[in-house]
Protein backbone atom coordinates (compact mmCIF):
# COMPACT_ATOMS: atom_id res chain seq x y z
CA UNK A 1 0.00 0.00 0.00
CA UNK A 2 1.52 3.25 -0.98
CA UNK A 3 2.49 5.73 1.77
CA UNK A 4 0.22 8.85 1.78
CA UNK A 5 1.85 12.08 0.83
CA UNK A 6 2.27 14.52 3.80
CA UNK A 7 -0.26 17.34 3.91
CA UNK A 8 1.05 20.76 3.18
CA UNK A 9 0.05 23.87 5.24
CA UNK A 10 -1.81 25.25 2.27
CA UNK A 11 -3.77 22.03 2.00
CA UNK A 12 -4.77 22.13 5.68
CA UNK A 13 -5.84 25.78 5.31
CA UNK A 14 -7.91 24.92 2.26
CA UNK A 15 -9.56 22.03 4.10
CA UNK A 16 -10.36 24.29 7.11
CA UNK A 17 -12.06 26.93 4.97
CA UNK A 18 -14.26 24.21 3.43
CA UNK A 19 -15.69 23.22 6.85
CA UNK A 20 -17.24 26.19 8.78
CA UNK A 21 -18.07 24.02 11.82
CA UNK A 22 -14.43 23.25 12.42
CA UNK A 23 -13.68 26.97 12.16
CA UNK A 24 -16.34 27.82 14.73
CA UNK A 25 -15.12 25.17 17.17
CA UNK A 26 -11.57 26.43 16.92
CA UNK A 27 -12.71 30.07 17.46
CA UNK A 28 -14.69 29.11 20.56
CA UNK A 29 -11.68 27.33 21.98
CA UNK A 30 -9.57 30.41 21.49
CA UNK A 31 -12.19 32.59 23.20
CA UNK A 32 -12.38 30.23 26.15
CA UNK A 33 -8.62 30.20 26.39
CA UNK A 34 -8.51 34.01 26.35
CA UNK A 35 -11.18 34.20 29.08
CA UNK A 36 -9.24 31.70 31.17
CA UNK A 37 -6.04 33.69 30.80
CA UNK A 38 -7.88 36.93 31.77
CA UNK A 39 -9.35 35.26 34.86
CA UNK A 40 -5.94 33.95 35.89
CA UNK A 41 -4.47 37.46 35.47
CA UNK A 42 -7.19 38.97 37.63
CA UNK A 43 -6.71 36.34 40.33
CA UNK A 44 -3.03 37.18 40.30
CA UNK A 45 -3.79 40.88 40.79
CA UNK A 46 -6.22 40.12 43.64
CA UNK A 47 -3.59 37.95 45.31
CA UNK A 48 -1.02 40.72 45.02
CA UNK A 49 -3.52 43.30 46.40
CA UNK A 50 -4.30 41.04 49.33
CA UNK A 51 -0.64 40.64 50.04
CA UNK A 52 -0.13 44.39 49.93
CA UNK A 53 -3.15 44.93 52.18
CA UNK A 54 -1.89 42.26 54.59
CA UNK A 55 1.47 44.00 54.71
CA UNK A 56 -0.17 47.36 55.41
CA UNK A 57 -2.38 45.89 58.14
CA UNK A 58 0.65 44.28 59.75
CA UNK A 59 2.48 47.61 59.68
CA UNK A 60 -0.55 49.33 61.20
CA UNK A 61 -0.80 46.73 63.94
CA UNK A 62 2.88 47.24 64.63
CA UNK A 63 2.41 51.02 64.91
CA UNK A 64 -0.63 50.61 67.13
CA UNK A 65 1.34 48.25 69.31
CA UNK A 66 3.98 50.91 69.78
CA UNK A 67 1.35 53.55 70.59
CA UNK A 68 -0.77 51.33 72.85
CA UNK A 69 -1.64 53.22 76.01
CA UNK A 70 -0.40 56.58 74.66
CA UNK A 71 -2.55 59.64 74.05
CA UNK A 72 -2.00 60.84 70.47
CA UNK A 73 -2.05 64.55 71.41
CA UNK A 74 0.04 64.67 74.59
CA UNK A 75 1.93 61.38 74.54
CA UNK A 76 0.66 60.60 78.06
CA UNK A 77 -0.94 57.30 79.00
CA UNK A 78 -4.62 57.03 78.17
CA UNK A 79 -7.35 56.41 80.71
CA UNK A 80 -7.45 52.59 80.29
CA UNK A 81 -3.72 52.30 80.98
CA UNK A 82 -4.04 54.74 83.90
CA UNK A 83 -6.81 52.57 85.34
CA UNK A 84 -4.47 49.58 85.19
CA UNK A 85 -1.75 51.55 86.96
CA UNK A 86 -4.29 52.62 89.58
CA UNK A 87 -5.29 48.98 90.11
CA UNK A 88 -1.69 47.96 90.75
CA UNK A 89 -0.98 50.98 92.97
CA UNK A 90 -4.00 50.39 95.23
CA UNK A 91 -3.08 46.73 95.64
CA UNK A 92 0.44 47.75 96.61
CA UNK A 93 -0.96 50.36 99.02
CA UNK A 94 -3.15 47.69 100.64
CA UNK A 95 -0.06 45.55 101.30
CA UNK A 96 2.31 48.30 102.45
CA UNK A 97 -0.03 50.85 104.00
CA UNK A 98 1.59 53.58 101.88
CA UNK A 99 -0.74 56.56 101.26
CA UNK A 100 -1.92 57.15 97.73
CA UNK A 101 -3.22 60.46 96.34
CA UNK A 102 -5.05 61.02 93.07
CA UNK A 103 -5.21 64.55 91.66
CA UNK A 104 -7.79 65.29 88.97
CA UNK A 105 -6.85 68.45 87.06
CA UNK A 106 -8.93 70.45 84.59
CA UNK A 107 -8.05 73.56 82.58
CA UNK A 108 -10.52 76.42 83.12
CA UNK A 109 -11.92 78.24 80.06
CA UNK A 110 -10.26 75.76 77.68
CA UNK A 111 -13.36 75.14 75.58
CA UNK A 112 -13.98 78.75 74.42
CA UNK A 113 -10.26 79.12 73.72
CA UNK A 114 -10.23 75.89 71.71
CA UNK A 115 -13.34 76.93 69.75
CA UNK A 116 -12.07 80.45 69.17
CA UNK A 117 -8.50 79.73 68.08
CA UNK A 118 -8.98 76.24 66.66
CA UNK A 119 -7.96 72.72 67.62
CA UNK A 120 -4.36 73.15 66.51
CA UNK A 121 -3.81 75.85 69.14
CA UNK A 122 -5.84 73.86 71.66
CA UNK A 123 -3.71 70.75 71.10
CA UNK A 124 -0.55 72.81 71.54
CA UNK A 125 -1.86 74.05 74.90
CA UNK A 126 -2.67 70.48 75.98
CA UNK A 127 0.83 69.31 75.05
CA UNK A 128 2.39 72.17 76.98
CA UNK A 129 0.19 71.45 80.03
CA UNK A 130 1.20 67.79 79.92
CA UNK A 131 4.90 68.68 79.72
CA UNK A 132 4.57 71.07 82.67
CA UNK A 133 2.86 68.45 84.81
CA UNK A 134 5.46 65.84 83.92
CA UNK A 135 8.34 68.23 84.58
CA UNK A 136 7.40 69.37 88.07
CA UNK A 137 6.21 65.97 89.35
CA UNK A 138 9.31 64.07 88.23
CA UNK A 139 8.35 60.38 88.07
CA UNK A 140 4.75 60.01 89.28
CA UNK A 141 3.09 56.62 89.55
CA UNK A 142 0.80 57.69 86.74
CA UNK A 143 0.05 60.76 84.63
CA UNK A 144 -2.75 60.59 82.10
CA UNK A 145 -4.92 62.73 79.92
CA UNK A 146 -8.24 61.22 80.90
CA UNK A 147 -10.31 63.24 78.45
CA UNK A 148 -10.72 66.66 76.86
CA UNK A 149 -8.78 69.17 78.93
CA UNK A 150 -8.59 66.94 82.02
CA UNK A 151 -5.60 65.12 83.49
CA UNK A 152 -5.13 62.58 86.29
CA UNK A 153 -2.01 62.42 88.44
CA UNK A 154 -1.25 59.53 90.82
CA UNK A 155 1.32 60.03 93.58
CA UNK A 156 2.47 58.19 96.73
CA UNK A 157 1.46 61.07 99.01
CA UNK A 158 -0.73 61.75 102.02
CA UNK A 159 -3.43 64.42 102.09
CA UNK A 160 -1.19 67.26 103.26
CA UNK A 161 1.44 66.48 100.62
CA UNK A 162 -1.24 66.22 97.95
CA UNK A 163 -2.54 69.67 98.89
CA UNK A 164 0.96 71.12 98.43
CA UNK A 165 1.28 69.36 95.07
CA UNK A 166 -2.09 70.75 93.99
CA UNK A 167 -0.86 74.28 94.72
CA UNK A 168 2.26 73.64 92.65
CA UNK A 169 0.16 72.23 89.81
CA UNK A 170 -2.03 75.34 89.82
CA UNK A 171 1.03 77.56 89.57
CA UNK A 172 2.55 75.73 86.61
CA UNK A 173 -0.74 75.30 84.73
CA UNK A 174 -1.78 78.93 85.13
CA UNK A 175 1.38 80.40 83.63
CA UNK A 176 0.68 81.98 80.20
CA UNK A 177 0.79 79.67 77.18
CA UNK A 178 2.70 81.02 74.18
CA UNK A 179 1.34 79.55 70.94
CA UNK A 180 1.79 81.02 67.44
CA UNK A 181 2.63 84.44 68.81
CA UNK A 182 -0.37 84.42 71.15
CA UNK A 183 -0.22 84.69 74.92
CA UNK A 184 -3.09 82.64 76.34
CA UNK A 185 -4.17 82.83 79.98
CA UNK A 186 -6.02 79.83 81.41
CA UNK A 187 -6.96 78.90 84.94
CA UNK A 188 -6.97 75.43 86.44
CA UNK A 189 -9.04 73.45 88.95
CA UNK A 190 -7.79 70.47 90.96
CA UNK A 191 -9.70 67.80 92.87
CA UNK A 192 -7.98 65.51 95.40
CA UNK A 193 -8.99 62.03 96.54
CA UNK A 194 -6.80 59.92 98.85
CA UNK A 195 -6.88 56.11 98.98
CA UNK A 196 -8.48 54.48 100.93
CA UNK A 197 -9.97 57.38 102.95
CA UNK A 198 -12.00 58.79 100.06
CA UNK A 199 -13.32 55.62 98.52
CA UNK A 200 -12.55 52.20 97.12
CA UNK A 201 -10.46 51.74 94.01
CA UNK A 202 -13.42 52.01 91.54
CA UNK A 203 -14.65 55.22 93.20
CA UNK A 204 -11.34 57.03 93.59
CA UNK A 205 -11.17 58.58 90.11
CA UNK A 206 -14.85 59.68 90.05
CA UNK A 207 -14.50 61.17 93.53
CA UNK A 208 -11.43 63.19 92.55
CA UNK A 209 -13.25 64.38 89.41
CA UNK A 210 -16.26 65.42 91.52
CA UNK A 211 -13.98 67.45 93.81
CA UNK A 212 -12.44 69.16 90.75
CA UNK A 213 -15.86 70.09 89.37
CA UNK A 214 -16.86 71.55 92.72
CA UNK A 215 -13.97 74.00 92.25
CA UNK A 216 -15.12 74.90 88.74
CA UNK A 217 -18.62 75.59 90.05
CA UNK A 218 -17.30 78.44 92.21
CA UNK A 219 -15.12 79.98 89.51
CA UNK A 220 -12.12 77.62 89.27
CA UNK A 221 -8.49 78.51 89.97
CA UNK A 222 -8.22 76.44 93.13
CA UNK A 223 -8.27 72.95 94.59
CA UNK A 224 -10.66 70.96 96.76
CA UNK A 225 -10.57 67.68 98.65
CA UNK A 226 -13.33 65.14 98.07
CA UNK A 227 -16.16 65.31 100.60
CA UNK A 228 -19.14 62.91 100.65
CA UNK A 229 -21.40 65.97 100.82
CA UNK A 230 -20.36 66.76 97.26
CA UNK A 231 -22.32 63.74 96.02
CA UNK A 232 -25.41 65.07 97.79
CA UNK A 233 -24.83 68.50 96.22
CA UNK A 234 -24.55 66.83 92.84
CA UNK A 235 -27.96 65.21 93.24
CA UNK A 236 -29.42 68.52 94.34
CA UNK A 237 -27.93 70.25 91.32
CA UNK A 238 -29.37 67.59 89.03
CA UNK A 239 -32.81 68.28 90.50
CA UNK A 240 -32.29 72.03 90.14
CA UNK A 241 -31.22 71.58 86.53
CA UNK A 242 -34.39 69.70 85.68
CA UNK A 243 -36.49 72.43 87.30
CA UNK A 244 -34.51 75.20 85.59
CA UNK A 245 -35.22 73.68 82.16
CA UNK A 246 -38.91 74.50 82.69
CA UNK A 247 -38.56 77.71 84.73
CA UNK A 248 -39.05 80.05 81.77
CA UNK A 249 -42.14 78.37 80.35
CA UNK A 250 -43.69 78.10 83.84
CA UNK A 251 -43.19 81.80 84.51
CA UNK A 252 -40.89 81.24 87.49
CA UNK A 253 -38.22 83.69 86.32
CA UNK A 254 -38.67 87.39 86.96
CA UNK A 255 -36.65 90.56 86.59
CA UNK A 256 -35.81 93.11 89.24
CA UNK A 257 -34.17 96.45 88.51
CA UNK A 258 -31.43 98.40 90.29
CA UNK A 259 -30.88 102.04 89.30
CA UNK A 260 -27.61 103.62 88.21
CA UNK A 261 -27.33 107.27 89.19
CA UNK A 262 -25.28 110.24 88.08
CA UNK A 263 -22.51 110.67 90.66
CA UNK A 264 -23.04 114.40 91.16
CA UNK A 265 -26.73 115.10 90.43
CA UNK A 266 -28.07 111.75 91.69
CA UNK A 267 -30.35 111.63 88.66
CA UNK A 268 -31.13 108.18 87.33
CA UNK A 269 -29.28 107.33 84.13
CA UNK A 270 -30.23 103.66 83.82
CA UNK A 271 -31.73 100.62 85.53
CA UNK A 272 -29.93 97.28 85.41
CA UNK A 273 -32.16 94.25 84.85
CA UNK A 274 -31.29 91.36 87.17
CA UNK A 275 -32.88 87.93 86.81
CA UNK A 276 -34.36 86.10 89.80
CA UNK A 277 -35.80 82.60 90.08
CA UNK A 278 -38.78 81.98 92.33
CA UNK A 279 -38.93 78.19 92.73
CA UNK A 280 -42.37 76.90 93.85
CA UNK A 281 -40.87 74.70 96.58
CA UNK A 282 -37.39 76.12 97.25
CA UNK A 283 -38.39 79.77 97.21
CA UNK A 284 -35.94 82.31 95.82
CA UNK A 285 -32.91 80.63 94.20
CA UNK A 286 -29.81 82.84 94.09
CA UNK A 287 -28.43 83.79 90.66
CA UNK A 288 -25.04 82.71 92.00
CA UNK A 289 -26.49 79.19 92.04
CA UNK A 290 -28.58 78.91 88.89
CA UNK A 291 -26.65 81.14 86.44
CA UNK A 292 -23.46 78.98 86.54
CA UNK A 293 -25.70 75.92 86.30
CA UNK A 294 -27.38 77.37 83.20
CA UNK A 295 -24.01 78.21 81.63
CA UNK A 296 -22.61 74.71 82.20
CA UNK A 297 -25.61 72.96 80.69
CA UNK A 298 -26.43 75.19 77.73
CA UNK A 299 -29.52 76.91 79.15
CA UNK A 300 -28.04 80.40 79.43
CA UNK A 301 -28.84 81.32 75.82
CA UNK A 302 -32.58 80.71 76.25
CA UNK A 303 -32.62 82.47 79.63
CA UNK A 304 -30.57 85.37 78.24
CA UNK A 305 -33.01 85.83 75.36
CA UNK A 306 -35.94 85.85 77.76
CA UNK A 307 -34.20 88.45 79.95
CA UNK A 308 -33.56 90.69 76.98
CA UNK A 309 -37.10 90.40 75.63
CA UNK A 310 -38.64 91.04 79.05
CA UNK A 311 -36.36 94.02 79.75
CA UNK A 312 -37.26 95.60 76.40
CA UNK A 313 -40.95 94.98 76.98
CA UNK A 314 -40.67 96.67 80.37
CA UNK A 315 -38.69 99.60 78.94
CA UNK A 316 -41.47 100.17 76.39
CA UNK A 317 -44.07 100.03 79.17
CA UNK A 318 -42.12 102.57 81.27
CA UNK A 319 -41.88 104.78 78.23
CA UNK A 320 -45.66 104.78 77.89
CA UNK A 321 -45.80 105.89 81.54
CA UNK A 322 -43.43 108.76 80.82
CA UNK A 323 -40.38 107.15 82.46
CA UNK A 324 -37.39 107.40 80.13
CA UNK A 325 -34.05 105.83 80.95
CA UNK A 326 -31.53 103.37 79.61
CA UNK A 327 -32.02 99.70 80.53
CA UNK A 328 -28.98 97.48 81.08
CA UNK A 329 -28.87 93.69 80.58
CA UNK A 330 -26.01 91.28 81.17
CA UNK A 331 -24.67 89.32 78.21
CA UNK A 332 -22.85 86.03 78.83
CA UNK A 333 -19.94 84.64 76.86
CA UNK A 334 -22.21 81.87 75.56
CA UNK A 335 -24.63 84.43 74.13
CA UNK A 336 -21.79 86.43 72.61
CA UNK A 337 -20.70 83.34 70.67
CA UNK A 338 -24.16 82.83 69.15
CA UNK A 339 -24.11 83.80 65.48
CA UNK A 340 -27.55 85.44 65.54
CA UNK A 341 -27.53 87.13 68.94
CA UNK A 342 -27.13 90.69 67.59
CA UNK A 343 -29.90 90.11 65.05
CA UNK A 344 -32.14 88.95 67.90
CA UNK A 345 -31.30 92.07 69.92
CA UNK A 346 -32.08 94.32 66.97
CA UNK A 347 -35.36 92.55 66.21
CA UNK A 348 -36.48 92.84 69.84
CA UNK A 349 -35.56 96.53 70.00
CA UNK A 350 -37.47 97.19 66.77
CA UNK A 351 -40.51 95.29 68.04
CA UNK A 352 -40.62 97.49 71.15
CA UNK A 353 -39.68 100.74 69.31
CA UNK A 354 -36.56 101.23 71.47
CA UNK A 355 -33.52 103.05 69.99
CA UNK A 356 -30.32 100.92 70.18
CA UNK A 357 -28.56 103.60 72.25
CA UNK A 358 -31.21 103.23 74.95
CA UNK A 359 -30.02 99.67 75.69
CA UNK A 360 -26.81 98.83 77.56
CA UNK A 361 -25.33 95.36 77.20
CA UNK A 362 -22.96 94.56 80.06
CA UNK A 363 -20.17 92.11 79.22
CA UNK A 364 -17.64 90.97 81.82
CA UNK A 365 -14.04 91.98 81.29
CA UNK A 366 -12.95 88.33 81.14
CA UNK A 367 -15.30 87.63 78.23
CA UNK A 368 -14.51 90.94 76.50
CA UNK A 369 -10.78 90.25 76.57
CA UNK A 370 -11.12 86.88 74.83
CA UNK A 371 -9.23 87.89 71.70
CA UNK A 372 -10.79 85.26 69.47
CA UNK A 373 -12.28 85.41 66.02
CA UNK A 374 -15.78 84.90 67.46
CA UNK A 375 -15.57 87.71 70.03
CA UNK A 376 -13.98 90.14 67.57
CA UNK A 377 -16.77 89.46 65.07
CA UNK A 378 -19.40 89.78 67.81
CA UNK A 379 -18.08 93.13 68.96
CA UNK A 380 -17.98 94.38 65.39
CA UNK A 381 -21.66 93.47 65.01
CA UNK A 382 -22.43 95.29 68.28
CA UNK A 383 -20.57 98.33 66.94
CA UNK A 384 -22.56 98.34 63.69
CA UNK A 385 -25.83 97.91 65.60
CA UNK A 386 -25.12 101.05 67.66
CA UNK A 387 -25.65 99.34 71.02
CA UNK A 388 -24.33 100.88 74.26
CA UNK A 389 -21.67 98.47 75.58
CA UNK A 390 -20.40 98.36 79.17
CA UNK A 391 -17.38 96.31 80.30
CA UNK A 392 -18.47 94.80 83.62
CA UNK A 393 -16.33 93.61 86.57
CA UNK A 394 -13.50 95.76 85.27
CA UNK A 395 -10.15 95.38 87.01
CA UNK A 396 -10.30 91.59 87.46
CA UNK A 397 -8.93 90.61 84.04
CA UNK A 398 -6.01 91.42 81.76
CA UNK A 399 -7.14 94.56 79.96
CA UNK A 400 -4.88 97.01 78.20
CA UNK A 401 -5.36 100.29 76.39
CA UNK A 402 -4.69 98.55 73.08
CA UNK A 403 -7.32 95.90 73.76
CA UNK A 404 -9.94 98.39 74.95
CA UNK A 405 -9.46 100.56 71.88
CA UNK A 406 -10.67 97.69 69.69
CA UNK A 407 -13.94 97.32 71.61
CA UNK A 408 -17.13 99.31 70.96
CA UNK A 409 -17.40 100.08 74.69
CA UNK A 410 -19.05 103.23 76.03
CA UNK A 411 -18.31 102.66 79.71
CA UNK A 412 -16.25 100.69 82.23
CA UNK A 413 -17.91 99.26 85.32
CA UNK A 414 -15.43 98.87 88.20
CA UNK A 415 -15.65 95.57 90.07
CA UNK A 416 -17.31 95.86 93.46
CA UNK A 417 -14.30 94.29 95.22
CA UNK A 418 -12.35 97.52 94.75
CA UNK A 419 -15.28 99.62 95.98
CA UNK A 420 -15.61 97.59 99.19
CA UNK A 421 -12.00 98.32 100.16
CA UNK A 422 -12.03 101.91 98.94
CA UNK A 423 -12.39 103.67 102.31
CA UNK A 424 -9.46 101.92 104.01
CA UNK A 425 -7.22 100.64 101.20
CA UNK A 426 -4.80 102.90 99.37
CA UNK A 427 -4.20 100.23 96.71
CA UNK A 428 -7.95 100.07 95.99
CA UNK A 429 -8.04 103.86 95.58
CA UNK A 430 -5.04 103.67 93.25
CA UNK A 431 -6.75 101.03 91.10
CA UNK A 432 -9.94 103.09 90.83
CA UNK A 433 -7.92 106.17 89.97
CA UNK A 434 -6.01 104.26 87.27
CA UNK A 435 -9.27 102.96 85.78
CA UNK A 436 -10.71 106.48 85.66
CA UNK A 437 -7.58 107.81 83.96
CA UNK A 438 -7.65 104.98 81.42
CA UNK A 439 -11.32 105.65 80.73
CA UNK A 440 -10.67 109.35 80.22
CA UNK A 441 -7.96 108.51 77.68
CA UNK A 442 -10.47 106.43 75.73
CA UNK A 443 -13.44 108.80 76.25
CA UNK A 444 -15.34 106.18 78.27
CA UNK A 445 -17.65 106.72 81.21
CA UNK A 446 -16.89 105.02 84.54
CA UNK A 447 -19.54 103.28 86.66
CA UNK A 448 -18.87 102.07 90.22
CA UNK A 449 -21.10 99.26 91.52
CA UNK A 450 -21.54 98.03 95.07
CA UNK A 451 -21.64 101.49 96.65
CA UNK A 452 -22.98 101.04 100.18
CA UNK A 453 -21.61 103.92 102.27
CA UNK A 454 -21.44 107.69 101.98
CA UNK A 455 -17.65 107.50 102.44
CA UNK A 456 -17.40 105.29 99.35
CA UNK A 457 -19.67 107.65 97.42
CA UNK A 458 -17.61 110.72 98.35
CA UNK A 459 -14.34 109.00 97.44
CA UNK A 460 -15.70 107.88 94.06
CA UNK A 461 -16.99 111.34 93.23
CA UNK A 462 -13.61 112.83 94.18
CA UNK A 463 -11.82 110.29 91.96
CA UNK A 464 -14.00 111.25 88.98
CA UNK A 465 -16.49 108.38 88.59
CA UNK A 466 -19.48 109.26 86.41
CA UNK A 467 -22.17 106.90 87.67
CA UNK A 468 -22.82 104.98 90.89
CA UNK A 469 -24.88 101.90 91.72
CA UNK A 470 -25.49 100.18 95.03
CA UNK A 471 -27.54 99.76 98.19
CA UNK A 472 -26.73 103.31 99.30
CA UNK A 473 -29.22 104.48 96.68
CA UNK A 474 -31.58 101.57 96.08
CA UNK A 475 -31.78 97.82 96.31
CA UNK A 476 -32.99 95.83 93.29
CA UNK A 477 -36.77 96.12 93.08
CA UNK A 478 -39.63 94.98 90.90
CA UNK A 479 -40.62 97.00 87.85
CA UNK A 480 -43.90 97.89 89.56
CA UNK A 481 -42.14 99.11 92.70
CA UNK A 482 -39.79 101.21 90.60
CA UNK A 483 -42.66 102.82 88.72
CA UNK A 484 -44.58 103.50 91.95
CA UNK A 485 -41.45 104.98 93.46
CA UNK A 486 -41.28 107.39 90.55
CA UNK A 487 -44.91 108.52 90.84
CA UNK A 488 -45.76 108.11 94.53
CA UNK A 489 -45.36 111.31 96.57
CA UNK A 490 -46.40 109.71 99.83
CA UNK A 491 -43.57 109.13 102.35
CA UNK A 492 -42.74 105.60 103.37
CA UNK A 493 -44.01 103.98 100.19
CA UNK A 494 -42.45 101.13 98.28
CA UNK A 495 -39.21 103.04 97.98
CA UNK A 496 -38.58 102.99 101.70
CA UNK A 497 -39.26 99.29 101.89
CA UNK A 498 -36.87 98.66 99.01
CA UNK A 499 -33.99 100.45 100.68
CA UNK A 500 -33.96 103.86 98.98
CA UNK A 501 -32.11 106.71 100.71
CA UNK A 502 -33.64 110.06 101.52
CA UNK A 503 -32.70 112.85 99.13
CA UNK A 504 -32.65 110.47 96.16
CA UNK A 505 -36.37 110.31 95.30
CA UNK A 506 -36.84 113.85 93.98
CA UNK A 507 -34.34 113.31 91.16
CA UNK A 508 -35.93 110.14 89.79
CA UNK A 509 -36.08 109.67 86.03
CA UNK A 510 -35.14 113.24 85.10
CA UNK A 511 -33.55 113.44 81.63
CA UNK A 512 -29.76 113.41 81.84
CA UNK A 513 -26.99 113.76 79.30
CA UNK A 514 -25.62 110.17 79.66
CA UNK A 515 -28.94 108.63 78.58
CA UNK A 516 -30.05 109.64 75.04
CA UNK A 517 -33.65 110.75 75.03
CA UNK A 518 -36.23 110.90 72.25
Amino acid sequence: MPTPAPLSLSAVWAWWLQYPLAWLLTGSTLLLLAALLLALWRLHRVARSRETLRSQVNSLHSALGQLQGRDTVTGLMTRPEFEQVLDSATLAADRSGTPLALLYLGLDDFRPMNEGYGHRVGDAVLREAAQRLGAFTGRPLGLSRVGGDEFALLLPQNLAEAGHTAQQALQVLQRPYAVDGLELHLGASVGIAVYPDHGSRPRLLPHAALAMRSVKQVGGRGHAVYDPALAVDQREQAELLQALRHAVERGELQLVYQPKVDARSLQITAAEALVRWQHPQRGTVSPAVFIPLAERHGLITAIGRWVFEEACRQAAKWREQGLRMRVAVNLSGHQLRQEDFVEHLQATLLKNAIPPGRLTVEITETVAMEDTEHTRAAFERLRRAGLHVSIDDFGTGHSSLAALRRLPAAELKIDRAFITDLAHSESARSIVQAVVQMARTLSLRVVAEGVETEAQRDALVALGCDELQGFLFARPMSATALALWAHDDRPGGDAARDGARSGFRPSLFAPTTPAPMD
